[in-house]
């Protein structure tokens, strides 16, 4: 697969690491999402705020309006903006992301027929993939570089959580236009 069909880890970390800090430092109340676990909570780097991040290769596209999720992704962590990754053949999104505990984009959108192939980190403890509707489910693991992947066929708004962790805000969608 070449550089533009895949989405780079590296660049979604550095723009949504930003985005997932400030969210559960203001969301937080003082007992912290990432207790579990211990510390590092996967550092960015960059300190990104979101935007064109000039990583290494290019920038991460948004698009121009988000869709409703109907309130599916208040809370959850890592979230900001929509990736647009429409067009591409095979997307991937970090499970344990940022702190451990975000999926890396939340939110992704993509064409139909593309895979999405979701990459364990190896952060936050056992996590897994789990679709709202039942139509997929992962394994739980916590090994770093463990991959599921699915095949997006239909339209719409695709809701997925961390089962282990959906209470303390892992949650993500995928797009399919």
């Amino acid at each position: 697969m070449t550089e533009n069909t895949r989405l780079d880890r590296r660049r979604f970390v550095q723009a949504t690491g930003a985005a997932g800090v400030a969210l559960l430092a203001g969301c937080s109340g003082g007992s912290g999402a990432s207790g579990s676990d211990g510390s590092d909570g996967g550092d960015s780097g960059s300190g990104s705020d979101g935007g064109d991040s000039g990583g290494s290769g290019g920038s991460v596209e948004y698009l121009s309006e988000e869709p409703d999720y109907g309130g599916w992704l208040e809370g959850a962590n890592g979230y900001d903006q929509t990736v647009d990754a429409t067009g591409s053949d095979e997307v991937t999104v970090d499970v344990g992301a940022g702190d451990g505990l975000s999926f890396g984009p939340a939110a992704v959108a993509v064409s139909a027929g593309t895979t999405v192939v979701w990459e364990w980190t190896g952060e936050g403890g056992g996590h897994n993939v789990a679709a709202e509707s039942g139509a997929f489910e992962s394994e739980t693991s916590q090994e770093a570089g463990f991959t599921f992947e699915y095949t997006f066929e239909e339209t719409g708004i695709h809701k997925y959580v961390c089962t282990p962790h959906e209470a303390v805000g892992m949650k993500g969608a995928v797009v399919v236009r």
